[in-house]
Formats: structure tokens, sequence, C-alpha cells
């Protein structure tokens, strides 16, 4: 599984990915050409207007595009993103799931939607990719 013998593998390595993992954010599923991850959305998440804040929404979609484009064999940094916020969350749980647009020899695209658990659209992630050597 792109680089990983099992799923329990790759949430180790993961897992130290640690602003993310700090911040309660869990990778679910890891699989050819996409990556799920997920938050389950607290007070530490909020803004001072009581909304989920931007900055942990893009963490989040930026820790599902680590989990798309990295493995324990290839090391992928982000070299440009963007993200579009759609809409407010009205769930209590985040869910950002990427794939890939492209993934060639030493770069990637890949796009990460983020939705709640009401089915609602809150953001989508663009990122590109630079793959270093081995």
């Amino acid at each position: 599984m792109n680089g990983f013998g099992t799923m329990e593998e790759a949430r180790d390595y993961f897992s130290k990915d640690r602003f993310a993992t700090e911040n309660g954010m869990v990778l679910d599923e890891r699989g050819e050409g996409f990556a799920l991850c997920s938050m389950v959305v607290g007070e530490r998440h909020k803004n001072a207007y009581g909304g989920v804040m931007g900055g942990a929404i893009f963490t989040l979609a930026d820790f599902a595009f680590a989990a798309l484009t990295n493995d324990r064999e290839r090391v992928t940094v982000a070299q440009q993103v963007s993200i579009n916020y759609l809409n407010a969350p009205k769930g209590g749980k985040l869910l950002a799931k990427a794939r890939y647009i492209k993934d060639g020899r030493s770069s990637c695209v890949a796009v990460v939607d983020v939705t709640d658990d009401t089915g609602r659209h809150i953001a989508q992630f663009t990122g590109t990719g630079f793959k270093l050597s081995k």
C-alpha cells in the first residue's frame, strides 16, 4: 500500500506529524490514489466568533495531502498550495479526502475535498508537491 505494509504502519508513520495529531486529526484510510483524514471539532478548533478556525480546516487538508503523497520510501514537500473556503461547518466532524490529479516522477498535484459529517462542502485544497530524492 504505497510504501506501507499495513494501515497500522501508515498510522504510526503519520503519528509523527505532531501538529496535526496533537490537534485531534487522524488518518482514517489510505489506499491507491487516495487518503482520508478526519477531525472531531472541539473548542480548541474555534475562533473568537465561535466558528471553526480556517487554520484548523487548512491543517486537516494539509494532513490529508501529506498522507496521500508521502511514504517511507519517498518524501514529498508542498511546493504550492491554495484553499477555497466554501461553507461554515454545521456538523461535529470534518473529513478531508485527498486524491491525485497528477502523480509524476518528481512532482504531483492533489485535490483535497473537506466536508463535514452532514455532507456539507467546507473547503477545497489544491496542492503541488515536490518529490525529494531518495
